[in-house]
This record gives C-alpha cells, structure tokens and sequence, in this order.
C-alpha cells in the first residue's frame, strides 16, 4: 500500500485491494472513505466487497464517488463531514489517491491555511496549484487566511 499522510488524521492512497482493510486496522486507521465510483472498478474493487471487507476489519466505511469528470459541494461536504465523524485517523483511496486529495483540499479551505494545504499535498507527491485560486475563494467564505 502507498498511504500518503495529509494530516495526523488524514492519508490517502491509489486504490487498495479488500485484503489490505486488515492491515489499515493494525496501523490505526478507523474509517476508509472509497472515492472511486464503482464503474470504474471490477467487482472484486467495488464498494460492495470494500465495504464488507473494511467492516470485517473493525473499520468504518463511508462511500464518497468522485468521478474524473468533477468534484461538486456535494462530495466535498461528505468528506468533510466523514472526517469529522471518524473517531480515529482516516484513509480515502481513489485510483491514485489525487481525486481523494482534491476533495479533502476543497474542504478543508476555509478552516485551513491555503498555504498548509498546498504544502502537505505538495509533500505527498499530488500537485494543487491548478486549483489554488478556487480554494482561496473558499478559505475567504470560512474566514480561513490563505
């Protein structure tokens, strides 16, 4: 697996196999948030064997689609809010883990240095600079500065 750490609370990663739901638990992770959509996958990667493998493992799924065509409100309220619902650290996975930085990005905006953001995305290899005017915007509606 190549988890990548945005926060203390929050990893990404490319897509995992239902196998892997063990060794997330052994390394502390409570929640997996799926971000692929299922038509992208086959059955054995669709949320369905995710999920109940996740569960077999003791953590707490959450079904978030991000397509490759676009993010909207929706998405980015769902992740924030799995995020605050977990008791525990987070890994969301998508095909490269990119899809699963962006949504956290836009979400953490307005609570979170756009410069911080920017810079942990950065440092785990997934590039936001072509959406850094779109996340100042955000951080001025939630009083963040960025």
């Amino acid at each position: 697996m190549d988890i990548r750490r945005l926060t203390d609370r929050y990893a990404v990663a490319p897509q995992l196999d239902p196998q892997d739901m063990a060794a997330l638990a052994e390394q502390g992770f409570t929640t997996v948030i799926c971000n692929r959509p299922d038509d992208e996958v086959g059955p054995d990667h669709a949320s369905d064997a995710m999920a109940e493998a996740a569960r077999a493992a003791g953590l707490d799924f959450v079904l978030n689609p991000v397509s490759n065509g676009g993010m909207g409100p929706a998405q980015i309220t769902a992740q924030a809010e799995a995020l605050a619902k977990a008791d525990g650290p987070t890994l969301a996975y998508c095909r490269s883990g990119t899809r699963s930085t962006f949504v956290w990005a836009f979400g953490a905006a307005p609570v979170m240095p756009v410069e911080d953001i920017v810079a942990r995305a950065g440092e785990a290899g997934y590039d936001l600079s072509p959406v850094v005017p779109q996340l100042r915007a955000l951080a001025g509606q939630g009083g963040a500065q960025g």
